[in-house]
């Protein structure tokens, strides 16, 4: 990667040409924003940056970035994305994709790009609905859910996408809301400044067809007792006047009262480094008791799969020459037909 911190870009420079056509008040403005900000912070040129979508209202992202993009089939951008930044090592690519094109349809690509530790972004925006097909349940819909393929209400269990990624041994793993910029735009530096699969999910809103769907963490009103924002090295505490605090009772999370018998000192300390508390975290979101998490809930260093890719062609390469496309084409057993 070459970074370049002389470059002056302005917002607008990562504005296409290009009408954005989302319906009046979606999220997905407000991710798009974030990210043309986050851009002109990154130090890449922007012949050196690649938005791959798949389908959905997400997937419209890259006509509206004024980079290189790409806007593939239903659940194939991290296919995609994978092939380009492992063909590109150089480039910063970003994958953009949603709750239903990266979950259901693209659940099996997205996983193994995770696994593999592919140095590109994936921001999964999480409306918990299909808002471009108009309205059919999700794999992250709750459950009770009514839609219109749902009209008594949802079965299914809803994927949590942090856990999933942990359970696919992912090195990034962070969440975010469409309603904070500064936020958003901070958790998009991070995941850019990761080396590996970095793994965001937004929380976004479908005004049309599941609005208010994160309301309880949005809403001035309620979103302080239900939603923390970590910070790495700080206790992990919340409440709209800073009076509750989650402590480790056992081997279970606990939600806490501060005051007399707890304090900060009693509370969690965030370690975005250790594994064992990523995978309490993540588990949180099955307990609609606890809040919800924001901002960087893992991070940690492993092997990055296109640079091995890129020293193993090297080793080759020193060992067996160029090659011959031709030589390799008509080796081994070959038929002639008449």
């Amino acid at each position: 990667m070459t970074e370049n911190n002389d470059l002056e870009y302005k917002k607008k420079d990562f504005s296409s040409n290009q009408e954005v056509k989302w319906c009046p008040g979606c999220g997905d403005y407000a991710i798009l924003s974030a990210m043309q900000v986050a851009l002109t912070k990154i130090g890449r040129k922007k012949e050196d940056i690649v938005f791959i979508s798949g389908i959905g209202c997400s997937s419209r992202f890259p006509y509206y970035l004024d980079t290189y993009g790409y806007h593939t089939i239903h659940g194939r951008a991290t296919a995609i994305g994978s092939g380009v930044k492992t063909a590109n090592p150089d480039l910063s690519v970003w994958v953009i994709t949603g709750d239903g094109d990266g979950l259901s349809i693209g659940g099996n690509h997205l996983i193994h790009a995770i696994r593999r530790n592919i140095d590109m972004n994936i921001i999964l925006f999480n409306n918990e609905i299909y808002g471009l097909t108009k309205g059919q349940y999700s794999p992250t819909t709750k459950q009770g859910h009514v839609t219109k393929s749902t009209p008594y209400g949802s079965l299914d269990r809803p994927f949590s996408p942090a856990k999933l990624a942990f359970g696919a041994s992912a090195t990034f793993i962070a969440r975010t809301l469409d309603t904070d910029s500064k936020h958003m735009e901070q958790v998009m530096l991070e995941a850019e400044n990761h080396r590996g699969t970095s793994f965001v999910e937004v929380y976004q809103n479908c005004l049309i067809f599941n609005d208010g769907c994160h309301a309880e963490y949005t809403d001035k009103n309620s979103r302080g007792d239900h939603s923390v924002i970590l910070t790495h090295g700080e206790p992990i505490i919340f409440g709209n006047e800073l009076k509750k605090g989650i402590i480790l009772d056992g081997l279970s999370l606990k939600i806490v009262e501060l005051g007399e018998t707890y304090t900060q000192a009693n509370c969690l300390v965030h370690d975005k480094k250790n594994e064992m508390l990523a995978s309490l975290l993540v588990s949180m979101d099955a307990d609609p008791e606890m809040p919800k998490l924001f901002g960087v809930l893992y991070e940690v260093k492993d092997v990055i799969y296109n640079d091995q890719v890129t020293e193993q062609i090297a080793h080759v390469k020193a060992k067996k020459g160029e090659g011959d496309f031709n030589k390799l084409l008509y080796s081994g057993d070959t038929w002639e037909i008449k």
